[in-house]
């Protein structure tokens, strides 16, 4: 099981300095734990949650075991007309499905490549603000 509590070091600025964000759990379920964030109202959500699925044996193979982070801070948005705002959740998910038998370093580099990928703002601006694929 997890800590109650999880302090990521967070790059705000993407300028090398970090700063701790505190989450703190919040609910538990079977497979499942939810945090909250620093300044969390039911109304302004800022969780993560974690996620788990146990692998499956079939025939010979061992299965495979799931696990996902989720993301969710709520952010206030211009309406269509501009002259509105309103609040919308942005969401970020990540997950990943691991053999059993998968050793420490196929799993390291796995992490690295979509630490990459997460780390290239030229990107994900591209991807997320105009939707290219």
């Amino acid at each position: 099981m997890q800590p109650d509590q999880i302090t990521l070091a967070v790059d705000v600025l993407a300028n090398n300095t970090l700063v701790d964000e505190i989450f703190t759990r919040y609910e538990e379920q079977t497979n499942r734990s939810t945090y909250i964030g620093v300044g969390h109202l039911p109304d302004d959500r800022n969780t993560m949650g974690l996620y788990r699925t146990q692998p499956t044996r079939a025939g010979n193979f061992k299965g495979v075991g799931k696990s996902s982070v989720k993301m969710t801070k709520d952010i206030t948005v211009s309406g269509v007309d501009n002259s509105t705002s309103l609040t919308a959740p942005i969401i970020f998910d990540f997950s990943a499905s691991v053999p059993v038998g998968a050793t420490i370093a196929d799993l390291v580099h796995e992490r690295e490549r979509m630490i990459a990928v997460l780390r290239s703002h030229d990107f994900m601006n591209s991807l997320q603000l105009q939707m290219m694929v």
